[in-house]
């Protein structure tokens, strides 16, 4: 049965969102060899599946993702799987009863403050920090030896950052670590653009067509609607695969705790709950996300036509709620970037690293909160580390 195992399938793989399906589509592709992958949701496409609502409007199922990078490699290798759109996203907040640019920007400056105001914290913005510079709102607020901007710090702070961020995290901005809060920085500009990255848009049919490309491999075979704790366990360093050793190796993107039956203790993440709305109008909002820092219980909606420029005389939006992740309950959407987190899962990675055949890759099996393309670099960059040693 060894045998039989090890021919079936040289490679395992734990998920079929983006990590998963980069690794899939290089292995099955480059190496040529034989891959299974399991997933425990009904689809692949991970946190990125979209589909066609009954009224034919394409709608994110878990959140919008619109795609930016300035890493053309990542860039390239997708656009084998699709064209884009080359949508460029633009958000605002609804702050003090108006809808204002986010980031922070100096469009935003001159809506919120009195021009006077307004003007002369322009000309100290742009003196100091410089003009076309970002600044993450902690640095502002605790670096400004000036008392004009000490005062715009905290009131941006105030308006936008912190009742948002406890909303979202659970915590307030001090808590996170920083690479958190440098994600959405005051930008001393007048583009309204939400990202700055050279290239942005999302696939012109869509995430799930792209993904569906990716896998089409007949080296390429899909578990969907299966937990990997029904086919897979560990035991003394090694994979059993069905009850067999497996001496392939196996690419993790799951949940890092769970891969090791929670032995240190559970991760904490931050979980979602969306409440789509089909609307009887061609559009409910100016841009395709409007975020409420302060006055609802959501933290954003989502109008997902602005994404596509679907002809449609109905509009879909999702409000988004943040919640406590529970495993038997919801979602694991995010990291929650903490250092006592950090050194939980440490002891994680270090169990991990007795495994040889084992490769952890994604943002829940590495516990970090990264962006998608993020996700593609560090899965590109994993396989070339597998091709490395392949031909070694």
């Amino acid at each position: 049965m060894n045998k039989k195992v090890k021919k079936m399938y040289d490679y395992i793989i734990i998920g079929a969102g983006l990590a998963g399906c980069v690794m899939a589509e290089r292995i099955a592709n480059i190496l040529d060899k034989k891959v299974l992958i399991i997933e425990k949701r009904n689809h692949i496409g991970g946190n990125c599946y979209d589909y066609f609502n009954k009224n034919n409007i394409l709608v994110h199922k878990y959140g919008p993702h619109v795609f930016h990078t300035n890493l053309i490699e990542v860039w390239e290798y997708l656009s084998q799987f699709t064209q884009w759109n080359n949508y460029q996203l633009h958000v605002l907040g609804f702050i003090d009863n108006k809808k204002v640019p986010i980031p922070f920007n100096l469009n935003t400056l001159y809506e919120l403050l009195p021009y006077d105001t307004a003007e002369k914290l322009e000309k100290k913005l742009i003196k100091k920090i410089g003009h076309k510079t970002k600044i993450p709102i902690l640095e502002l607020k605790e670096k400004s030896d000036d008392e004009d901007l000490k005062f715009l710090a905290n009131f941006i702070y105030e308006k936008m950052f912190v009742n948002y961020t406890k909303k979202q995290w659970g915590i307030t901005p001090e808590e996170l670590d920083q690479s958190v809060t440098e994600r959405v920085p005051i930008y001393i500009s007048r583009d309204n653009k939400y990202f700055q990255d050279k290239y942005q848009g999302l696939p012109i049919d869509g995430y799930n067509k792209m993904f569906g490309k990716m896998v089409k491999n007949h080296n390429i075979k899909i578990m969907l609607d299966t937990d990997f704790n029904v086919v897979i366990k560990l035991l003394n360093n090694e994979i059993f695969f069905r009850g067999e050793k497996f001496d392939g190796k196996l690419v993790f993107t799951g949940q890092i705790d769970e891969l090791f039956n929670y032995e240190f203790g559970e991760l904490p993440y931050r979980s979602l709950q969306f409440e789509f709305e089909t609307l009887d109008c061609e559009y409910f909002q100016e841009v395709g996300i409007v975020n409420y820092p302060n006055d609802q219980d959501f933290t954003r909606i989502t109008e997902f036509k602005h994404f596509t420029n679907q002809e449609n005389e109905k509009t879909c939006i999702v409000k988004e709620y943040p919640k406590t992740y529970n495993k038997d309950k919801n979602i694991p959407y995010y990291p929650i970037p903490q250092k006592e987190y950090h050194e939980l899962y440490m002891k994680y990675f270090r169990k991990a690293a007795q495994i040889n055949n084992l490769i952890l890759v994604g943002r829940l099996a590495e516990y970090k909160y990264y962006n998608m393309d993020t996700v593609v670099d560090k899965a590109l960059k994993k396989f070339n580390e597998i091709l490395l040693n392949e031909r070694n």
